[in-house]
């Protein structure tokens, strides 16, 4: 009889909570805290800084991909174990970051860097559903749904604060002490949570087409961006859709596939999916383009510039506290239809943004950015999820955040990809007014495209999760 481990008592559900919160917040954290240090990067790369994006889509895309493979890790080897693991691959990719001396190398770190990032919020939710009590684990789940929801507004001013007083290598500096320090709470204060008896067997080949698909298809993206990238791009895209297909057929034939998109037929999951990717095309490419935006063509400071995208994470804030109230006012479908809108529209005044206006102004505009954008994906995150059955939560869970994370990847290569087309027309090498104008019109259009999907949700959506009452239902 094999020898088990002696039970452990299990801490406060606020430790717990904590302790997760603060490995989500730092992989979150990295998702953009490169955005205002791209130029000081640049130049030490020897680069252009649009041509610096693909440091930040490399991370995303090890997050994409790392994703899906999270669950069955955890039922192969425990969850405690490997979330520890992943804090250490984190902290390893951040210290080979901080080394970097050409853009390739900061690409691969950054690979590596988000391989051990993407297990972290799966996990960590995980980690809670099995350790805290169900009567405190809506109290659990809003102690780090907040941290993770920051880490990408807070990317951006924080990158600008330690490129302007130090270098861009206490990013990735910052990193290590925090990651170890969560390692060592993680293995002394989490419970240790079995492996599953009878793990299903991992899904290999769906595996390695889903990795095609999202690495191809996000780095051809990219590298249309790129200087003489044309052929390398549609060479990449071209192995990225016959992935697709493959993993469509196999997907149909394996009884438990990766990635399991027979979900898509449940209706509110499907509008989610669809409405919230073309929402966060224009949210990926936000932390890319406004911090340049500020840098190239203002003239400001990378904390100057770090300031002002900060408004974006307080109006961010302010919506967490009065979402739960609109939505029991105007309900579901009102509510996506209208502040879609509005959260596309708030973009677009991004595109008027001039030197001479006073930061006071841009900064009120970016809080009513945030606070759109902020109720936006709060109801995407949990309609979703109305009709899906509780056995197929997990696999819901995973095929959401990895398409999420996909589409935060894709916003920042389209932001670079109209940024490079709209320079290429003008007559000047560096990014011009009018370019960053251009770029944020095109995501804004992206945006409303949306408005057809919110119009298909059916009125009464979400009434049982938000307590509003249609006057049919009346």
């Amino acid at each position: 009889m094999p020898a088990t481990r002696p039970p452990r008592k299990t801490p406060d559900y606020r430790v717990v909570s904590l302790i997760i919160a603060c490995a989500i917040f730092m992989e979150q954290l990295d998702a953009t805290v490169l955005a205002t240090a791209l130029p000081a990067m640049a130049r030490d790369f020897d680069a252009s800084a649009p041509a610096m994006s693909i440091a930040m889509t490399a991370y995303l895309l090890a997050l994409a991909i790392g994703i899906p493979a999270s669950g069955a890790m955890a039922d192969r080897y425990g969850a405690r174990r490997v979330f520890s693991a992943s804090i250490v691959v984190f902290v390893a990719g951040s210290v080979l970051c901080s080394l970097a001396t050409t853009l390739p190398m900061m690409v691969g770190a950054r690979l590596l860097q988000g391989a051990g990032g993407s297990m972290m919020a799966p996990l960590g939710r995980l980690i809670l559903l099995r350790v805290v009590e169900r009567k405190n684990l809506v109290s659990a789940m809003s102690w780090t749904l907040v941290p993770a929801f920051l880490g990408p507004l807070l990317g951006p001013p924080l990158g600008g604060l330690l490129v302007s007083y130090w270098s861009w290598h206490w990013i990735f500096y910052i990193n290590i002490p925090i990651g170890l320090m969560g390692f060592v709470l993680v293995r002394r204060l989490i419970p240790y949570i079995e492996a599953a008896d009878d793990p299903k067997a991992f899904d290999l080949r769906g595996f390695v087409l889903c990795g095609l698909c999202l690495g191809c298809g996000l780095f051809g993206l990219e590298m249309v961006s790129q200087r003489d990238g044309l052929e390398r791009a549609t060479a990449l895209m071209a192995v990225s859709l016959v992935a697709a297909f493959g993993y469509v057929w196999h997907a149909r034939r394996h009884a438990a596939p990766l990635l399991d998109l027979s979900l898509m037929k449940i209706a509110s999951f499907r509008l989610s999916v669809v409405g919230g990717s073309l929402m966060r095309i224009t949210q990926g490419a936000q932390p890319f383009l406004l911090p340049l935006l500020f840098q190239l063509a203002f003239g400001y400071s990378a904390a100057h510039a770090g300031r002002l995208v900060l408004a974006t994470a307080l109006g961010a804030l302010i919506m967490r506290i009065l979402t739960p109230w609109l939505l029991r006012r105007v309900g579901y479908r009102r509510g996506l239809i209208g502040n879609g809108v509005l959260a596309s529209l708030g973009y677009a005044v991004c595109a008027l943004f001039r030197p001479g206006w006073p930061d006071w102004v841009m900064f009120v505009l970016l809080v009513g950015c945030g606070a759109f954008m902020s109720f936006q994906f709060a109801a995407y995150n949990t309609v979703a999820y109305e009709a899906v059955p509780t056995r197929r939560m997990s696999t819901a869970s995973s095929l959401y955040t990895t398409l999420q994370q996909l589409m935060l990847s894709v916003g920042v290569c389209v932001g670079a990809l109209i940024l490079k087309v709209a320079i290429s027309i003008g007559h000047d090498p560096r990014p011009q007014l009018a370019d960053f104008s251009a770029a944020f019109i095109v995501v804004t259009l992206i945006s409303l495209s949306s408005t057809w999907w919110h119009l298909k949700f059916a009125p009464d959506v979400g009434a049982e999760l938000s307590g509003h009452r249609t006057k049919a239902a009346a």
